[in-house]
């Protein structure tokens, strides 16, 4: 086994109050040609901020160097693996992000009128239709600005579908493998939450729905592939009981990214799906946003899409505001566009072909991943996996070794850690999601290095538990730093 111990330069960061010397200054003005003002002469005193007594006062090589010290201790995909599972954390090309960059799209005002924005509607009227095609879906909304948020699109419009039937549901069924937005989601949109239990397989069974399906069931919320990285395969099955008593089922698509090219959720009998634009098409993800969760729909439910819908007359787009059934709006203005244009652009330059190869990757580096560590790691789910598996610390309990001390181990040897103790179905999970962009040998580097650590986990335990050493703020309390973070400077450290 090649060398995989990493060490480098860490440069020493100080606060940047304590960097602040009096009398610099990051600027140089001309002289002032007229009278000085006084702030309160200009700013009402409500709005004027206090005197903060050691406010630092820098230069600008000071800022600037402060500033990029401190990006380089930040850890993101362009910097190396970052296996989180059930997130889909991969390499975005930065074309896309140039084309995103182009005056014309970038400087575009969302009061601009429609004559003048016919082809950036035409653009999302065009992605509209390529979410439906890749989804096997009649219609999509692109106004949702995350997943959550095309959830919460989906749950209202089954909803507003029921109620205009006259119909008063009050359960929305939801297994153990979903998302926890979907719980979150389903209780928003005003419904009681039913949990169904995954069975040894690690999917939802038929059984186990047809046992709780009745009329008061809304609807079923299943993430596909579900939160232990393997398929529904019953959901068809599945499908046919719930429509048999007149709900709906909801497919959160967040893990879109093993199944594109694939398979049509919409051919599996599912009626709404959310996509996370921001995971599987090409806008980065976790920077803390924006992101887009557009939401498709079989055409029952089109005429409950939010408002406004883009619509193709003749040769003309324009935005639809006419539709009296419709949920109303769910954002001002339109979406996140940044985002829906990139993922428009990584499509066109994909094409149908290029959609499947990167679902077939994903699935491919997933099994690899985990044929590799089955034998060092618990392997709940003993079998062929969809986009991310799941291991557990099962093996290294016996050297009083957690996940969360493999997690923090994982950091001296340069890699972000996977998801822990998540989903919470599996105790002490370890969830890794290595996507379609990781090659074998950046996934080998990391194969090896989860080896070393289990054989550390045997030979030297305590190793592991007070990981990590060779970064700059060792293991922290982090219950302590959630429930009294110190979000003011005091002047002490």
């Amino acid at each position: 086994m090649r060398n995989i111990k990493d060490t480098g330069l860490i440069q020493e960061e100080p606060l940047i109050f304590e960097l602040g010397r009096q009398g610099r200054r990051g600027y140089s003005l001309p002289r002032w040609d007229v009278k000085e003002a006084e702030p309160t002469d200009l700013i009402p005193s409500t709005l004027l901020r206090e005197e903060w007594e050691g406010f630092p006062e820098l230069s600008e090589v000071d800022v600037v160097r402060h500033f990029t010290r401190l990006s380089q201790w930040n850890y993101g995909v362009d910097s190396g693996f970052y296996p989180l599972g059930s997130c889909t954390m991969k390499y975005s090309p930065k074309v896309n992000e140039e084309v995103a960059r182009w005056s014309g799209f970038a400087g575009v005002h969302p009061y601009q009128p429609e004559d003048l924005s016919q082809g950036i509607l035409r653009l999302m009227y065009e992605l509209e239709g390529f979410l439906a095609e890749i989804t096997g879906m009649d219609h999509v909304s692109l106004q949702p600005a995350a997943g959550a948020h095309g959830e919460l699109a989906g749950m209202m419009m089954i909803r507003a579908y029921l109620q205009a039937r006259g119909e008063r549901r009050k359960k929305v069924l939801v297994p153990d493998t979903a998302h926890g937005t979907n719980c979150s989601t389903s209780s928003i949109a005003s419904y009681q939450m039913v949990e169904i239990k995954s069975n040894e397989k690690g999917v939802v069974g038929p059984e186990a729905v047809a046992s709780e399906m009745d009329e008061e069931v809304a609807a079923i919320m299943v993430t596909n592939p579900n939160t232990l990285g393997l398929f529904e395969e019953h959901l068809k099955e599945i499908a046919e009981i719930v429509h048999r008593k007149g709900g709906f089922v909801y497919c959160d698509g967040a893990n879109l990214n093993a199944l594109m090219g694939i398979v049509k959720l919409g051919d599996l009998g599912v009626d709404v799906v959310h996509l996370n634009l921001h995971k599987t098409f090409s806008t980065p993800h976790g920077g803390g946003g924006p992101g887009a969760g557009p939401v498709a729909v079989k055409k029952g439910l089109a005429p409950y899409l939010p408002i406004p819908v883009v619509e193709k007359v003749g040769e003309t787009y324009r935005l639809n505001e006419d539709r009296p059934q419709s949920i109303g709006k769910m954002k001002a203005f339109y979406g996140n566009f940044g985002v829906l244009l990139k993922a428009y652009a990584y499509i066109l330059s994909m094409g149908s072909e290029g959609l499947r190869r990167v679902s077939e990757m994903a699935v491919l580096n997933a099994n690899y991943l985990m044929k590799r560590l089955k034998g060092h790691y618990f392997l709940p789910y003993d079998r062929p996996c969809m986009h991310e598996c799941v291991f557990t610390d099962r093996f290294q309990e016996r050297f009083d070794v957690s996940t969360l001390d493999i997690a923090k181990r994982l950091i001296d040897y340069g890699f972000h850690p996977p998801t822990i103790y998540f989903p919470l179905v599996v105790k002490g999970a370890m969830m890794m999601e290595p996507t379609e962009t990781e090659s074998k040998q950046g996934l080998d580097r990391f194969i090896e290095t989860m080896i070393e650590i289990a054989r550390e986990a045997e030979e030297n335990p305590e190793l592991l538990r007070q990981a990590p050493q060779k970064v700059k703020v060792r293991r922290l309390d982090e219950v302590l730093a959630a429930r009294k973070p110190k979000l003011k400077w005091t002047g002490e450290k």
